[in-house]
């Protein structure tokens, strides 16, 4: 009995050192993630850069600490907006065009805001021919569960004459997070070629969409650069520094929080109540 009740004590012993280091490994984790959401949510109140959040998430973790401060960077940087791509970028398939949805009118049909940025997008595609071009946009047609925005670009671009082997549908994205994540997820696996990228949309979603594009391609080690944009000149719309916030916080993987930012500060047009994994 005696050896019995030693060989049970030596198993729990050895099964709570293992957890041990699972449970740091949590709580390390979880720590590192309320010092992102701490700096991005500061910047986004104040405007400015909270170095304390940063240095003590470098002290849990240096790699991350050095790619959300090079984020930072990036959300600081002023970025013009561009009516159209300018001359001077890659004229082979190494440059990517990547058209950032909208909204769907209840029948599935495009809103003329989406149609004004395929025109920026069909300019585009005629200046840089050889350019792969990725649409990106889930569902948001709500009496057409068929319908996708990324679907209709595509189609509205055909139309307009454009060669369907350089089209890319990415469908499934329902915030300018996931066109991100699934964009970049796309292009290393179908297109590894591609090492610029070029944003097209409305004027007040290109700062938004740089941010995003440049940080996931950070939090993923990617060789990819946003180098460009052109965008349609929109009479109204805006996106605040919260929203932003709310969207980095998407991309380092609290959906929730990130779901419950957008609810309390999306505002533009007529978005329909969100749902999260799926612009």
């Amino acid at each position: 009995m005696k050896n019995n009740m030693i060989a049970f004590m030596l198993v729990l012993c050895m099964a709570f050192t293992m957890m041990v280091p699972a449970l740091a490994e949590e709580t390390s984790h979880d720590a590192a993630q309320s010092q992102i959401e701490r700096a991005v949510v500061s910047y986004a109140a104040n405007g400015t850069r909270d170095q304390e959040a940063l240095s003590a998430l470098a002290s849990l973790d240096p790699v991350l600490g050095e790619k959300w401060t090079r984020i930072m960077d990036l959300w600081e940087a002023n970025v013009p907006v561009n009516e159209a791509l300018p001359d001077g970028l890659p004229e082979d398939d190494s440059l990517c065009l990547i058209g950032l949805g909208f909204q769907l009118n209840p029948d599935g049909t495009m809103r003329d805001e989406l149609i004004e940025r395929l025109k920026v997008m069909l300019a585009a595609s005629e200046k840089y021919p050889n350019a792969i071009i990725v649409c990106t946009g889930g569902g948001t047609a709500a009496d057409d569960p068929t319908a996708t925005e990324a679907g209709r670009m595509a189609e509205w671009l055909q139309a307009q004459g454009v060669n369907p082997s350089r089209l890319v549908v990415e469908d499934h994205s329902l915030t300018t997070a996931q066109n991100a994540i699934y964009t970049f997820n796309i292009l290393a696996e179908q297109h590894p070629q591609v090492k610029q990228i070029a944003i097209v949309s409305s004027d007040y979603h290109i700062a938004t969409g740089t941010l995003l594009f440049g940080a996931e391609a950070i939090l993923r080690d990617s060789e990819i650069e946003v180098v460009s944009n052109a965008s349609w000149h929109a009479p109204s719309g805006t996106l605040s520094a919260m929203f932003q916030a709310g969207a980095l916080i998407e991309l380092s993987g609290d959906v929730e929080t990130a779901f419950d930012i957008y609810y309390e500060t999306y505002d533009i047009h007529e978005l329909p109540p969100l749902a999260s994994g799926g612009d």
